[in-house]
């Protein structure tokens, strides 16, 4: 029998796209990011539940890049008026990484949309 833990690592997905700019990021692909997650648009959103390895290249005042691991908590089915997605909550980012998500709240970015 697959144990909890077992069905999480079988299903983890990688999320990778690169970004020219925090507002790119932010406007096209991220309607949300807060500390503790973000809201990834898809048309093709994963299951509740999965594990997904993010990497996200920004352009702060240099390239940089927020990396760590997430899981599905929200799914969001296309309709008229509505876009379709997943809220992904961090499960875990390197140190490094959750400065780059204070650095893109501290300018104004944490609520679009």
């Amino acid at each position: 029998m697959t144990s909890e833990m077992d069905r999480r690592i079988e299903t983890r997905q990688t999320v990778n796209r690169e970004f020219t700019s925090v507002d790119e990021f932010i406007s096209e692909y991220v309607t949300n990011i807060s500390r503790s997650g973000v809201f990834i648009r898809s048309d093709d959103p994963l299951p509740i539940g999965t594990r997904v390895q993010l990497k996200f290249t920004v352009i702060l005042d240099d390239l940089e890049t927020i990396e760590g691991v997430g899981e599905v908590v929200r799914v969001v089915q296309k309709a008229p008026g509505v876009e379709a997605g997943m809220g992904v909550v961090f499960v875990s980012l390197t140190a490094y990484s959750r400065q780059l998500v204070e650095r893109i709240l501290i300018r104004g970015a944490g609520t679009v949309g």
